[in-house]
């Protein structure tokens, strides 16, 4: 089994799949139906059916229940892009077999034990790292490995196993890719994404989010007759964030907290932006960070007696927690599945989100599970082969007739 999952993640994060901010299509690259066409010729030669590609290069297939009787079918999800932002390209993976606990310097950057003490509980392990220059990539061609790894376990034995329907989704980094996720090629009575950090993780409480872009208008005139004209646009960017509460910093949250991020400040004196994104498990809080960014802009337009801050919010998902806790059975299945396993899951929320989040309000239930890869989003990301063959065991389990 490590064997599979090892070639099957190699041959996965080699390929460049780096989705674009920019763009407005979706996929917003793309290269990435360049990993979509390699799936579908791998799905082919594991004997699956209804298997389709789509214009907006979302994989599905189905792996038909051996059963006589009928069972609920299950879904497994993940997906194809890595984060923007940071090269996807010229991956080039070291494993390291037996690792010894210790740091590991690669490229201009060490993994340090300092750093990342979790790394000593690794020791003994396999892991895959990057060269140093790039993304792994296993956030998720992980979860891509660990499916398509399960998928050849069901075929290549007579284990007896439930109706399985697969998705791989384009553009789950920038959070636009799922809003083309088709529910009829995708027919199934409860899912899992496959898309988070340890092998014994499922997640089913994400951040209600939100997205704030703050404008502000100054007024540019030559510095040598600005007395009592110029507004410096720039500088009232910085006294408005100096306005909002520093102790809700992501640096400084952790577990149910939530934040008020700012992701981009750019100006010059006659106009200035800054970008936010708003964080909170709770919707009622989240709705109290949406107001304190509102506070400040009037405090500022007061001062200056004039409206030069304008403040546009947008919801961007929900916490799915309220769907999941009226359908447990997914939670539940899961759960029993690792127990059966001898691995103790862990219930953790998400300080993020997932496709999961978004299909689950579209009438799927679609909890998440980790897939052995940690420090995701750049250089020091890495995996670990024997928990990825865990979650593969662990996805298994849950398809399996018991």
């Amino acid at each position: 089994m490590k064997t599979k999952i090892l070639e099957n993640f190699i041959r996965y994060v080699k390929i460049d799949t780096m989705s674009s901010e920019t763009s407005t299509s979706t996929p917003s690259t793309q290269k990435q139906f360049d990993l979509a066409h390699l799936l579908i010729e791998e799905l082919k030669e594991l004997g699956l059916v209804d298997i389709s590609l789509t214009e907006h290069c979302f994989v599905y297939a189905t792996l038909p229940s051996t059963l006589t009787t009928k069972e609920k079918s299950i879904g497994f999800i993940a997906h194809m892009d890595t984060i923007p932002g940071f090269s996807g390209a010229n991956v080039h993976p070291q494993i390291i077999s037996n690792y010894d606990g210790e740091d590991i310097s690669l490229k201009n950057i060490v993994l340090s034990t300092k750093q990342f003490p979790f790394l000593k509980h690794l020791k003994g392990k396999t892991l895959i790292t990057t060269d140093g220059t790039t993304v792994l990539g296993a956030d998720d061609k992980a979860g891509i490995a660990e499916i398509m790894a399960m998928l050849w376990y069901f075929k290549t034995t007579n284990t007896p196993h439930t109706e399985i329907h697969v998705a791989f989704t384009p553009d789950e980094e920038i959070g636009t890719g799922i809003e083309k996720f088709d529910l009829s090629l995708f027919n199934c009575d409860y899912a899992y994404t496959v898309d988070g950090g340890a092998y014994q993780e499922i997640n089913f409480e994400n951040f209600n989010a939100a997205a704030a872009l703050i404008t502000i208008q100054g007024l540019d005139i030559h510095p040598g007759s600005a007395k009592n004209q110029m507004i410096n646009a720039s500088e009232i960017a910085v006294e408005y964030h100096s306005l909002l509460p520093k102790e809700q910093k992501p640096e400084y949250t952790d577990a149910y907290d939530g934040f008020i991020h700012l992701t981009e400040m750019k100006g010059i004196v006659g106009e200035a932006k800054l970008s936010y994104i708003l964080r909170d498990h709770d919707a009622l809080k989240l709705q109290q960070k949406k107001e304190v960014l509102l506070a400040a802009k009037d405090f500022i337009n007061q001062k200056y007696q004039k409206d030069i801050v304008e403040v546009e919010i947008k919801d961007s998902y929900k916490n799915m927690a309220e769907i999941i806790k009226q359908n447990p059975e997914c939670i539940e299945h899961a759960k029993q599945a690792m127990k059966d396993l001898n691995i103790v899951p862990i219930a953790s929320p998400i300080r993020g989100g997932t496709d999961g989040a978004r299909i689950t309000f579209m009438g799927l239930p679609t909890p998440n599970l980790g897939t052995g890869g940690y420090n995701c989003h750049g250089p020091y990301e890495f995996a670990c082969l024997e928990e990825m063959e865990l979650v593969t065991k662990i996805l298994i389990q849950i398809a399996k007739f018991k």
